[in-house]
């Protein structure tokens, strides 16, 4: 029972720690979002993967696009088309922390990018939505640059 709740411990610290990261973009891998195209988002109202041959550092993160005029815009505006609270969760920030997100839990909300942990995490975020934005815009101020 022992060996069995050290091996939970170990996953649990290794898990959280790859997540645990201090940078203001949730990049696993380096690549922001997980890899997918922030535009496509607004463009096309689908998660789409970029490719690693269109990418874009910014703020410590690569950005991948899924072709050269989302890229382009992009550049053009990286705040409009970047998701709030660096790609992380929404409903985690507004509770005071950072957390992973899934591609498929993004939601646009005035002309805003956000993702959320997960489905079900998502789905408390919509019945809140204003006031979980309210207080996750001054969270992040405190957690954005902390592990």
């Amino acid at each position: 029972m022992k060996l069995l709740i050290s091996a939970l411990m170990l996953v649990w610290f290794t898990t959280g720690s790859t997540y645990a990261q201090k940078s203001e973009i949730f990049a696993p891998g380096g690549k922001a979002i997980k890899g997918y195209d922030p535009v496509a988002f607004f463009k096309t109202s689908t998660p789409v993967k970029g490719l690693d041959s269109l990418s874009y550092t910014w703020k410590e993160a690569r950005w991948l696009f899924a072709n050269p005029e989302n890229k382009k815009d992009f550049i053009a505006d990286p705040e409009h088309y970047a998701p709030q609270y660096g790609g992380y969760c929404a409903y985690g920030t507004a509770d005071g922390h950072k957390a992973p997100t899934q591609a498929e839990t993004w939601t646009i909300v005035a002309d805003k990018l956000y993702f959320n942990y997960n489905g079900k995490v998502k789905e408390l975020w919509a019945k809140d939505q204003k006031n979980f934005i309210e207080k996750a815009d001054i969270n992040w101020i405190e957690i954005k640059n902390k592990p």
